[in-house]
């Protein structure tokens, strides 16, 4: 019984840092996956990278042997051994694969600078996944853009496990990451400043929405404070950034390569991996004769000789998995939004990680990784994974609309406003009633300040205003701001 337990706790130290690599190339996009592979080019012997058109291999296994004796290692069917080659070349595809002209240069994104992070973290399994599907829904100006409620219903975990690991990784750089408003963003860099019980936090706790509205010399009144202090915090708090990756991440400098596409191909839409950056890996045959007419290797030798191809050995079958599990969660999407690929944008439904995770047998927190930070081609262009989930509602009539359609149409009735009575939250409820559309007011105000549009009392405009717009479209010129 010891023994056999020895051996189960061996076996799991051995597997440990198999399974956070696996994780982590599920979690990187195609440019960093390329990097990674690489470099393990570069320091396992045992890889080579294979020209794709001198071979076309049977699949690589995508599981483990079962771990043999010591005794047996020196026994190792080296022709089966060496044999196992990744499947990442696909001669069907080659012409597909030559149309993505991309440049393959690669930048460290906000999402990769957190997960690895997050990484060192001393946390359990559970708590990583958490911690992984927050990361993921943080947006690229460092905001978090669904609630510890959705979090809590997608992930099946207590609300203190998520806002245990929401502070955790809102403790993270840059500071103020996985902020959900201006003034926690605020709080959370007065913070880490170590200016918790300084006046600028005070301010921005309390009075946040009265800065605007009121001078320095009304502030220091209302405190019961020197003018003086008021204008000191003032300072300290415009030194703060309003967005936590405000200079810090270029967004869109970095090229956007499909991790896969997307063709309609005899009526049927055909998902594949491009595989157009990632090397064609496979065990060094050249070490085969080597190994076979070597008896006299030390056991030290043996054994990183093992060691390395254990490695070389995992890493493709890792390679492979991430490939068919990137398909698989793919397909599953295209089954659902068949529409969206039939047609466009607009037909998106509602749709849910948990619903693929579900639908495929898979845990939600893997849906994420292969949903984040990775694009897809489509014939309507290309767009990152993600974007095909999206929560919404069933109208009256039956007819499912997803929350991009149901911002749309928020944007669509404001535009379409009199300038001089502009729509209210609620007069917009009521409308979106009218339709059969069972949105909450409080959503309403929520997706309006999503879209960045200002309330109705801010957007009313005068006749002035309005007969002057009119006469610049009269006259063909360009209206005015």
């Amino acid at each position: 019984m010891a023994m056999k337990l020895g051996l189960q706790i061996g076996l799991r130290q051995t597997l440990a840092p198999q399974l956070i690599q696996s994780l982590r190339l599920l979690q990187v996009p195609i440019l960093r996956l390329e990097q990674i592979l690489r470099q393990e080019l570069s320091i396992n012997p045992m890889l080579e990278e294979v020209d794709t058109l001198e071979t076309e291999e049977p699949d690589a296994p995508t599981t483990e042997e079962p771990v043999k004796e010591k005794k047996e290692e020196e026994k190792i069917d080296w022709d089966e051994y060496l044999g196992e080659e990744s499947e990442f070349y696909n001669p069907k595809i080659k012409e597909n694969q030559e149309k993505l002209e991309i440049s393959s240069s690669y930048e460290k994104s906000l999402y990769d600078h957190l997960i690895e992070q997050l990484s060192f973290c001393k946390i359990t399994e559970e708590e990583y996944h958490i911690g992984e599907f927050i990361i993921g829904n943080i947006d690229d100006n460092g905001f978090l853009t669904i609630s510890l409620e959705e979090v809590c219903s997608t992930l099946k975990c207590s609300p203190e496990q998520a806002t245990k690991i929401l502070q955790l990784i809102q403790s993270f750089d840059p500071p103020g990451i996985g902020s959900r408003d201006l003034k926690e963003v605020l709080l959370l860099q007065l913070k880490e400043k170590g200016l918790e019980k300084s006046l600028a936090y005070k301010i921005v706790q309390e009075h946040l929405t009265e800065l605007n509205k009121k001078s320095p010399s009304q502030l220091a009144k209302i405190l019961e404070v020197s003018l003086e202090k008021i204008e000191e915090a003032l300072e300290v708090i415009k030194s703060l950034s309003p967005q936590p990756t405000l200079g810090k991440f270029t967004v869109g400098a970095q090229a956007i390569v499909p991790d896969l596409v997307v063709e309609k191909i005899d009526e049927e839409f055909v998902v594949y991996h491009n595989d157009k950056y990632v090397p064609h890996l496979r065990v060094n045959p050249a070490y085969k004769d080597l190994l076979k007419k070597d008896n006299h290797s030390s056991e030290e030798t043996k054994t990183y000789i093992k060691e390395k191809l254990d490695q070389a050995r995992w890493l493709i079958n890792a390679i492979n998995q991430r490939r068919s599990t990137m398909v698989k969660v793919m397909q599953a999407i295209i089954e659902h939004q068949k529409e969206f690929f039939e047609t466009g944008n607009s037909s998106l439904k509602p749709l849910t990680m948990e619903e693929i995770a579900g639908k495929i047998g898979m845990h939600v927190a893997t849906v994420s990784r292969v949903s984040n930070d990775k694009y897809v081609q489509t014939p309507y262009g290309v767009f990152e994974i993600r974007h095909f989930f999206d929560s919404g509602l069933t109208k009256d009539s039956g007819e499912e609309m997803s929350k991009r359609t149901l911002k749309e149409k928020i944007e669509q009735m404001i535009k379409n406003e009199d300038p001089l009575n502009p729509l209210s939250d609620q007069a917009i409820f009521q409308l979106l009633q009218k339709e059969g559309i069972n949105l909450a007011r409080r959503t309403v105000t929520k997706y309006r300040e999503e879209l960045k549009i200002l309330p109705a009392r801010f957007r009313k405009r005068s006749v002035k205003d309005k007969n002057s717009k009119q006469s610049e479209l009269s006259e063909g010129t360009e209206p005015t701001n």
